[in-house]
């Protein structure tokens, strides 16, 4: 067990982080008011060439308040990915709605093919509301996730969304930074592409504010109303009156201040990324039952997380992320079927077939902003040569 132990994904804090920080320490703005909540709004605005941005304390709750903002309550049912992070779900709960889980394709995101095949046989279309047959539920919204930076077939979703009347959230927690490069979209941010996107700044995102997240939107009444509701949807805030149920969801000025930082940082998070990528690319090219996962074509991706397939190997996943563990480095699989999870055993789930195929094989490998070349290099070595 030679070497230092290499961790899958930790911040990376080398740039004015603490400047930021002590400044609001001085100030003595430290909570959800001070003046780097909005600077790192408006930052983060620009930088995804949106109309305005408005953070909220996670990833999480900014999908709970996107959902919200386009309507959905307990009689309405979203598609939703199965192959993802359970949070990016949760919040349909929260809303009281009922979740239908999707499958993805080959970029690891939700599959349009199927999606429009559900559309099509398992539904009618009726005054302009797309109705589930088997629940009656009316479809309101199509929640897609960015997986691992990677990008969903927008064109296809969209196009589909609109021919059936649906709202689209962009859970783009781990797609900050990715956008297209041709088509339809080229030139638009993961997030900016649908009705709210979602940002999260979570401490194994790409950037990190230790907690916190984004929300964003072409609608200035959504943007309004989502600086409302996360802030406990006061109506007059010198008297204390609200006019319907808020949240605590904003976010502090320390963590905008670390934000802010950040995201200054960002583009060069994203090619030290992108510059490991090809290393493991090609230093997997070779090896049969081994392969890092692409990414479309025809966007700019931030790398977020390498996905190894590892297929009819000399190891498999589970004996693969053990190996690694026992040489100290850390890797994790892909994250269990949320459609599989006990909360959600009883909800529908259709076709899933290629999610059941990627969860069998993924083993996310050490993808950090500060992993050196001698790191990579280790963690090829140590796959492609086992040792113990």
């Amino acid at each position: 067990m030679e070497g230092k132990f290499i961790p899958l994904s930790v911040p990376n804090l080398k740039g004015n982080e603490l400047e930021y920080v002590t400044d609001a320490i001085k100030t003595e703005w430290v909570s959800t008011a001070g003046p780097y909540v909005s600077t790192f709004e408006t930052k983060v605005a620009e930088y995804v060439k949106a109309p305005g941005a408005v953070s909220c304390q996670n990833g999480t709750s900014g999908l709970h308040i996107a959902l919200l903002l386009t309507g959905v309550t307990e009689q309405d049912a979203v598609l939703v990915p199965t192959l993802t992070f359970i949070a990016a779900v949760n919040p349909v709960k929260y809303a009281g709605a009922t979740p239908i889980f999707m499958d993805c394709d080959d970029s690891l995101c939700m599959d349009p093919v199927k999606v429009e095949k559900f559309c099509k046989e398992e539904c009618s279309f009726e005054d302009g509301k797309l109705i589930e047959r088997e629940s009656g539920k009316h479809i309101k919204a199509l929640l897609v996730v960015h997986v691992f930076g990677n990008m969903a077939d927008m064109e296809a979703l969209m196009r589909i969304a609109g021919e059936y009347n649906l709202k689209v959230i962009e859970d783009a927690t781990e797609a900050i930074g990715t956008y297209y490069t041709q088509g339809k979209y080229a030139g638009k941010y993961a997030g900016t592409i649908g009705d709210v996107g979602v940002y999260s700044f979570n401490g194994n995102k790409i950037m990190t504010t230790g907690g916190g997240g984004m929300i964003v939107s072409s609608h200035e009444a959504y943007l309004k109303k989502a600086k409302h509701l996360t802030t406990q949807a006061k109506s007059d805030e010198l008297y204390f009156l609200h006019d319907e149920i808020g949240y605590n969801y904003r976010m502090t000025n320390l963590q905008a201040a670390i934000g802010l930082a950040q995201l200054e940082q960002l583009e060069r998070f994203i090619e030290v990324k992108t510059e490991n990528y090809k290393k493991y690319k090609e230093g997997f090219k070779n090896m049969e039952g081994l392969e890092i996962l692409g990414i479309r074509p025809d966007i700019r991706g931030n790398h977020w997380f390498y996905a190894l397939m590892c297929k009819n190997y000399k190891m498999n996943r589970d004996e693969m992320i053990n190996y690694l563990q026992r040489n100290k480095v850390q890797t994790r699989p892909v994250w269990g079927l949320i459609h599989e999870q006990i909360p959600y055993r009883d909800n529908r789930a259709f076709e899933i077939e290629k999610a059941k195929y990627y969860w069998e094989y993924i083993v996310n490998i050490p993808c950090s902003t500060n992993l050196t070349n001698e790191d990579v290099q280790r963690v090829i070595d140590l796959i492609i040569k086992p040792a113990v």
